[in-house]
This record gives structure tokens, C-alpha cells and sequence, in this order.
């Protein structure tokens, strides 16, 4: 039994609409595919690979025996938002799957989307109150990943939870980030519905830091958690950045998202008929490349400073670990001109003189090569001796990751917080503060988050 890859709705359907572009596998295709599972001696995706400690073997073995009830309760066992890994996490587990040695690993998000979505469907999924309450309070700031995961902990441990979101709807970047395409918005809402049920109370729309000061939630509650995540784009300062037309990526994301979930009349930036050029070989360009290519750009042009990946996995990262090798999304399937070693030198438009009054119309860059270390990783760089050239480009997108939590930040300030040099929060236990996700870590997944959040040590 091979590996299934035809997981997308075609390329023509999906490419004009904002609908999930994964289909959902059948019944019998995940039943087939997880008794590849069966005969797997030691379960490194549960051991080393899930940050949550999903218990994938038992997972699948249910799945396969058709046993989807007990599915859905070995995995709400660990993971308290399925629905949202099951869609957007790259899967960590697979890549430690043992099958990974010397075939194709054993599919493992797919299933754990049927597993949940079963769930729902069976009304399965009930709100889990506390059997007690400790007569506690927590303010969580932030109703992102790390946030959510948090609050639901703690409810359970029998907290009075509030969380409190500057934005009007609670998701973080599950919602104002992730395109609607790879995560449907309305599964937060439903989300949302079970975690009000168990108790949780969400204040949105209330920008803690401004509206209301942490130093006073502090006093307020037994308990704070903060949460916010990493608010500062890596912004690319080379000459010509003031020109109209360039913009961080999350501009584009958060104000499509914000309008095909009705929160604003239009988006704010429109790529229709324009040459799009992404700047940023991550996921956070590879969604900018899909929402352009929904808008109806002309063309869309995605480069990256650091070399291609190879095609399978490199040896600098042997299995169990998270392979370095090229990775083709499902929006890159749909258009887009990929290149690297690739150094952005400035922006240009048809003015002599830049200003923020004129439009950019191309990107001069230049080709680099790279050393590489004794284990065949890019450490630095060098030009290309007449490498120059310009990439035209309409409209430009910054996506190049987060830098961390601004040292002025309100909240940092009031509750007085310790950070690392890579500016990183420092939480302090002997006054119950705490910091979970993004902004305790750096910048990272999703699911990492969900961890961070079931791992605050207050009881």
C-alpha cells in the first residue's frame, strides 16, 4: 500500500475559490492507510516527533479497525484543537515516522482530520468543565494558539479563565494570518462555541497594554498568562522601502481574511492584474503567492536568498530529524515562478527620486552563492560578480519571519518583564506571570504553541 498524494481538490477549482484545497479523505482510504502503521516496532512520531505526545499508533489502529469513536478519544486525550493541526501543522510526526527510513511515511494529519471532523459530526466533541473549581482566576492576554491552548488547560484545572484579545475575533493568526483557503474560520467559531460552554470568557476588542493596563489584570487575578505571539515583521530596509505598493505579508493576509470573514467592506491590498513579487521562501510567502493568485494577479514571482533545498532528504538532517529538503505547497501548484540565491539590493520606480508617493515597479537583485558547513548546511554568502538584474513587480510582499516582542512594547513594560537577547519573554513564576508560545520561544509553529500553552506550571 503506497502513500496517497492526490490530496488537493483540482487546481482549476480551487485556484478561483477560498474553500480548503484539501479534500477529505474517505473512510476506506484512511482505513487502507493506517494499517501501514500496524507493524512499527518503536513509535518515534509519538516519542520524538508530536509536541502534543499524540498517540498516533493507537490513533491509527483505530481508524483502521474502524473504531472511530475510540479514535477521537485517544486524540482529544493530548490535543485540544485537532481541528486546527489536522489542517496546518506539517506534520513533525511523519517526518519521525519509521516507515520514513526506507519507504514513505505513514499518512498522519489526514487521518487526524476525519478522526475530529467524525467527532463533530457525531456529537462527540462536548464541552469538559472542571469537576471542581479552585476558586482561582487567570487572565490570559492573547487568544492566539498558545493562548486558547492555555485557557483550556487551566479551565480544566478548575480556573476562573478570562482571555482578553485586541482584535475582534479570538484566533491569533489561526484566524487573521492563516489563509481561509488552508483553515476554514468558521471551525474557530465552533471551537469557540465549546470552549464558552466549559466556562471560558473571551473579551475581544480590548487591547491589553491600552485599553486596560496588565499591571492591573496582575492584581486583578491570581494569575496571568501572556500570550501574544511575535508582533514584529522582519522588515527588509534596503533603498526604495518607502515606495507605495510594498507591504509586510501579513498586511495582505490579515485584510483578505478580515474581509471574506466580513469584518471590513473590501481588502485593503488587491493583487488583481498586477505582477506580484514575494520575497520570502517560507510558509508566510508561500500563502502570500496563494491569496495573490486568488485575487487574480497577472503573475506571481516568489524568490528566497538561501539555495534551493534538495529534492529528497539531505544528509545534514538525518532521520529522526526534520528533513532540510524542498518543500512545494499546494499554492505553489497553482502558478508561481520560484527562484533562490537570490539578494534583494533595492526597490525601483519610474521616479529619479523614491518617495512615498510613487509606486515600485521592480526589485533589483543580485545572485549569491553560499558556503556550506562540513555538514552541508548555507552558512554565509558572497555576490555573484555581474549577477545584477531587476524582477519587475507591481506590488511586493515582505515575508521573511518575525523578529520577536518589541522591547516597548505596553505589556512588557507594565508587568516589568525580563527578556533574551533575541528579545524573547522571560516569564516569573514567583508573581505568577507566565509566557507561553511565540513570544516565550521565537517564532515557531502552531502546534509548538498548543504545547506551550498545556505546559504553564500553575495548579
Amino acid at each position: 500500500m503506497q502513500r496517497i498524494h492526490d490530496i488537493y481538490r483540482p487546481t482549476e477549482e480551487r485556484a478561483h475559490d477560498w474553500r480548503e484545497v484539501e479534500r477529505m479523505l474517505t473512510e476506506d482510504e484512511l482505513k487502507a492507510q493506517t494499517t501501514r502503521c500496524m507493524n512499527c516496532g518503536q513509535p518515534f512520531c509519538h516519542a520524538y516527533g508530536c509536541p502534543l505526545g499524540n498517540r498516533v499508533p493507537d490513533q491509527n489502529r483505530a481508524v483502521a479497525q474502524g473504531n472511530w469513536r475510540r479514535a477521537y478519544e485517544l486524540l482529544a486525550a493530548n490535543s485540544d484543537f485537532p481541528e486546527f493541526t489536522s489542517r496546518i501543522c506539517p506534520a513533525l510526526c511523519e517526518a519521525s515516522c519509521v516507515h520514513g527510513l526506507d519507504e514513505e511515511s505513514v499518512m498522519v494529519r489526514q487521518s487526524e482530520k476525519r478522526i475530529i471532523e467524525t467527532a463533530f459530526a457525531n456529537g462527540w466533541v462536548v464541552p469538559r468543565p472542571p469537576e471542581k473549581e479552585n476558586g482561582k482566576s487567570v487572565a490570559v492576554i492573547g487568544a492566539g494558539p498558545a493562548g486558547l491552548s492555555a485557557a483550556v488547560t487551566l479551565r480544566r484545572r478548575g480556573f476562573a479563565v478570562t482571555v482578553y484579545e485586541r482584535r475582534a475575533n479570538i484566533g491569533g493568526l489561526l484566524r487573521y494570518g492563516i489563509p481561509c483557503f488552508k483553515l476554514d474560520k468558521s471551525l474557530i467559531d465552533r471551537r469557540r462555541a465549546v470552549m464558552e460552554a466549559e466556562g471560558i470568557r473571551f473579551v475581544t476588542g480590548c487591547e491589553v497594554g491600552n485599553d486596560v493596563s496588565a499591571e492591573w489584570l496582575a492584581k486583578r487575578h491570581d494569575a496571568v498568562v501572556v500570550a501574544i505571539g511575535t508582533p514584529a515583521a522582519r522588515d527588509l530596509k534596503i533603498p526604495g522601502r518607502e515606495l507605495g505598493g510594498i507591504h509586510l505579508a501579513l498586511e495582505l493576509l490579515e485584510g483578505q481574511n478580515r474581509f471574506l470573514t466580513g469584518e471590513i467592506a473590501e481588502p485593503p491590498i488587491s493583487a488583481k492584474g498586477k505582477n506580484v513579487l514575494v520575497i520570502g521562501g517560507g510558509d508566510t510567502g508561500s500563502d502570500c503567492v496563494g491569496t495573490s493568485i486568488r485575487q487574480g494577479a497577472a503573475s506571481v514571482t516568489q524568490i528566497e536568498i538561501m539555495p534551493r533545498p534538495p529534492d529528497v532528504r539531505d544528509a545534514s538532517t538525518p532521520w529522526p530529524l526534520w528533513p532540510y529538503m524542498l518543500r512545494t505547497s499546494s499554492s505553489h501548484k497553482e502558478g508561481c515562478e520560484r527562484r533562490w540565491n537570490l539578494n534583494s539590493l533595492r526597490f525601483i520606480s519610474r521616479d529619479a527620486v523614491p518617495s512615498a508617493f510613487a509606486c515600485v515597479t521592480g526589485v533589483e537583485v543580485e545572485t549569491v552563492e553560499w558556503e556550506l558547513s562540513p555538514e552541508g548546511r548555507p552558512m554565509k554568502f558572497q555576490s555573484v560578480p555581474n549577477s545584477k538584474e531587476v524582477i519587475k513587480a507591481d506590488l511586493v510582499f515582505l515575508a521573511m519571519g518575525f523578529t520577536g516582542v518589541p522591547a516597548d512594547n505596553p505589556i512588557v513594560k507594565q508587568l516589568k518583564l525580563a527578556q533574551t537577547p533575541r528579545t524573547a519573554l522571560v516569564q516569573d513564576s514567583s508573581r505568577n506571570i507566565y509566557c507561553a508560545g511565540d513570544c516565550a520561544s521565537g517564532a515557531s509553529l502552531v502546534v509548538r504553541a498548543l504545547a506551550s500553552g498545556k505546559n504553564i506550571p500553575l495548579n
